[in-house]
């Protein structure tokens, strides 16, 4: 998902990405979400959330 995309969902959601980069606004839309900020983290393989919207774009 390119940023442009990523900001229209953290737009949806009431998040103002100001210049966060891509990492760190997804984290605040998962928060935003309530769920697990996992995004590229030592924990993202193992979150269990394989629907994610974000789980293209995972490490």
């Amino acid at each position: 998902m390119n940023m442009t995309e990523v900001k229209a969902v953290a737009k949806d959601l009431g998040v103002k990405p100001g210049k966060m980069k891509k990492e760190e606004l997804i984290r605040t839309i998962q928060l935003a979400e309530g769920n697990p900020q996992c995004f590229n983290t030592n924990f993202s393989q193992q979150c269990g959330q394989d629907e994610c919207l974000w789980r293209g774009d995972c490490d």
